[in-house]
């Protein structure tokens, strides 16, 4: 698997670690997403104790097999990882050294603690603990499927569209793809921009959905695009002083 997404994601990851040699668990670490897989390893080695040339990567949403990071040279988060999911570390572990630490806590001990985050979860009912607020995400996620699904349909491919993206600038271009992307839910919008500011050329895990040179194109959350009139601006050498 060799996966290069163009989509706008958080900067990092918060994730559990586990791995083949025992049933603990390291809770909770933030990892950036800009890691190479391999750097990633290099990390996980005074976690677990294994190799970073040996170890192999899964990555799991609960007990869900998403998929395996066995790109050395992609990135972390070129991968559908997400908060709260957990990477499973599997190797040898012939490097383990006696001061080489481990995992901190198992499950059961870490669901004992009173001082622990889930802990402070649980006794004030946030997050996924709190089930007349996760009713809600979840009215608001269906509200937020059925709202893109309807923005896809109503577009028509060759659309001009103005693109609001957090951390980035206000971009225009031209709807030049629509539907799902393979190994990603939801649906979203491929746009060509009329300025190199965008992250790919149309492709994404190697598969083409449309053309365009290289940083001109990008896959965009339905929400992000604002379809209507807007003309590629002009630009002048007159412009410039």
């Amino acid at each position: 698997m060799s996966p290069t997404i163009g989509i706008e994601v958080p900067e990092t990851v918060t994730i559990n670690i586990s791995n083949s040699q025992n049933d603990t668990v390291s809770f909770e670490r933030k990892y950036s997403r800009s890691l190479k897989i391999y750097e990633f390893k290099a990390k996980l080695e005074p976690i677990t104790g294994g190799n970073a040339g040996t170890m192999r990567l899964e990555l799991y949403s609960g007990e869900r097999l998403v998929c395996k990071l066995d790109g050395d040279s992609q990135r972390l988060g070129s991968y559908p990882i997400e908060d709260g999911m957990r990477v499973h570390v599997i190797d040898q572990f012939q490097c383990i050294q006696e001061n080489v630490p481990k995992f901190e806590l198992s499950l059961e001990e870490y669901d004992k603690k009173e001082d622990s985050l889930r802990s402070f979860l649980k006794k004030n009912k946030l997050g996924k603990y709190n089930a007349e607020e996760m009713a809600k995400q979840e009215e608001e996620r269906k509200r937020q499927e059925e709202e893109d699904l309807q923005k896809v349909e109503a577009t028509a491919i060759g659309a001009r569209c103005r693109v609001t993206a957090k951390n980035n600038p206000i971009r225009l271009g031209t709807v030049m793809f629509k539907g799902s992307l393979d190994g990603k839910p939801g649906v979203f919008f491929g746009v060509k921009f009329d300025e190199p500011l965008g992250v790919n050329d149309g492709t994404m895990n190697g598969k083409r959905y449309f053309d365009c040179d290289p940083k001109y194109g990008s896959f965009v959350a339905p929400k992000a695009i604002e379809v209507g009139d807007f003309p590629p601006e002009e630009f002048s050498l007159d412009d410039e002083l």
